[in-house]
């Protein structure tokens, strides 16, 4: 939505592994961008949409990475001032650690999953098969979240805050054929039984986008 302000919050620590970070971003028009393993502190005045990246710490690498006490702060502002909200893979688990779940190392998953997407409008139009990168999963949900999306090797693969709008996704909707070759070096990716010709996962940024609008309308 063109009028739309995003703030995408960037958490990967390594600079190797950014690309992932760089296509989500593309999937917004100008952006504002914060990166809290650099110390930002961005204000949420006038922002009408959030995203929360990937990452490739883990987020009970909290005594390491301190930044992330000061992002699960961010977590309960956003939901308290009830602003639209969309946290992906690492963000996936930092909101749901900050708001009292499980996260677990569980070996690494680098292919496309099936995945029973719940009722709900963030996944409109999304085909059941999605790209997944990821050796965390969140075990149990935090408070006030309900699991809306479930994969045979990941029961909580995506959850929605029952008051506030607040979406979160295991999987990265960003990643496309474009990004397999990095994703075979980096991870070891295997297509399994799919490919990514009939993978449309980007449209959960579209929804995501059209549902902040009506919130705000």
């Amino acid at each position: 939505m063109a009028d739309q302000t995003v703030l995408v919050v960037r958490n990967e620590v390594d600079p190797d592994a950014e690309y992932h970070e760089e296509a989500l971003l593309a999937q917004f028009d100008e952006p504002v961008v914060a990166r809290y393993p650099d110390g930002d502190t961005p204000t949420l005045d006038g922002v009408d949409a959030v995203v929360l990246t990937g990452s490739t710490a883990g987020v009970y690498e909290a005594d390491e990475h301190p930044w992330m006490d000061d992002e699960m702060a961010l977590v309960a502002e956003l939901v308290e001032r009830e602003i639209p909200t969309l946290a992906v893979c690492f963000g996936h688990q930092l909101v749901n650690a900050a708001l009292g779940g499980t996260v677990e190392h569980v070996g690494t998953t680098a292919t496309l999953v099936d995945v029973e997407f719940g009722d709900d409008p963030l996944f409109d139009g999304v085909a059941p098969v999605v790209p997944a990168v990821h050796g965390d999963a969140v075990t149990e949900p935090g408070d006030g979240l309900d699991v809306v999306a479930s994969a045979g090797h990941c029961r909580v693969f995506g959850t929605r805050h029952r008051d506030a709008p607040l979406w979160t996704v295991q999987f990265h909707p960003e990643f496309t054929a474009e990004y397999r070759d990095r994703l075979v070096a980096d991870f070891g990716w295997e297509d399994g039984d799919h490919g990514f010709d009939g993978v449309d996962a980007t449209r959960v940024y579209e929804n995501f986008l059209r549902l902040a609008a009506e919130r705000s309308a």
